[in-house]
């Protein structure tokens, strides 16, 4: 697709909504298994990292946990972890969540690269800006970039060894590029531009992949029907 119109129409387009069945405040704290402990790491900077930051990993956690209820953080996926194309013990700022979605025959319509391109479109700048709050993590020279990790179900009916199959995007941001983006140089289409985006369908890696994307603020403006959000929560 191409144009304004078209990206504005597929966006409205795309999904259903997400899967919920919450009428009370998430109230009880996130699970702490979501982030990598520090003694869990292989090398002393990515430990040191670790432990450095690990109160902007909490407020990561927790801001995902209660202000974006209807995706789940994977266990022990919120941490410095190191691409594996790298030869150098660079330690890029990771998060994996899986997002829960209503079934949408326009979504299942499309194909892979186009559903990973809304994905991105609706994520990827969001995750960036919510990983980057505590300014310490720009600030350290330790910190070599960003890790956004997107999982969903894929909606045909497939299914791999008796379970459902998932599609996966991982978008990788060196740190230059990230602050070009947050600074507003750069615009989420030129970002799906230069990261590195690789693909997998189910269990089956595609390499990289390149990807359209356009601007969607639907994070910030969906409300989930009857969700409470704990008022000490800090979801601004």
């Amino acid at each position: 697709m191409r144009g304004s119109l078209a990206r504005a129409i597929l966006a409205l387009a795309l999904f259903a909504g997400p899967v919920l069945g919450l009428v009370d405040a998430a109230s009880s704290a996130p699970e702490e298994d979501r982030i990598l402990p520090a003694d869990r790491y292989t090398t002393e900077k990515a430990k040191n990292l670790a432990k450095a930051h690990l109160g902007a990993l909490r407020e990561l956690n927790a801001y995902i946990y209660h202000c974006v209820p209807w995706v789940e953080t994977e266990k022990q996926s919120i941490g410095f972890f190191k691409p594996k194309y790298l030869t150098e013990d660079d330690r890029y700022l990771s998060i994996r969540i899986f997002i829960e979605q209503d079934p949408s025959s326009a979504f299942a319509a499309l194909d892979l690269n186009n559903r990973a391109a809304a994905m991105f479109s609706r994520y990827a700048g969001f995750l960036l800006k919510t990983m980057t709050k505590a300014p310490g993590i720009l600030a350290d020279p330790g910190v070599g970039g960003f890790i956004v990790i997107l999982e969903w179900r894929k909606q045909d009916g497939s299914e791999q060894t008796g379970r459902p199959v998932h599609e996966t995007i991982a978008i990788y941001v060196p740190k230059p590029l990230a602050r070009e983006y947050l600074s507003g140089t750069v615009k989420i289409d030129e970002l799906a531009r230069r990261a590195r985006v690789m693909g997998w369908d189910g269990e089956k890696a595609l390499g990289e992949i390149k990807l359209p994307a356009w601007e969607d603020n639907f994070v910030y403006t969906y409300k989930v029907p009857n969700y409470q959000i704990d008022p000490e929560a800090k979801c601004s």
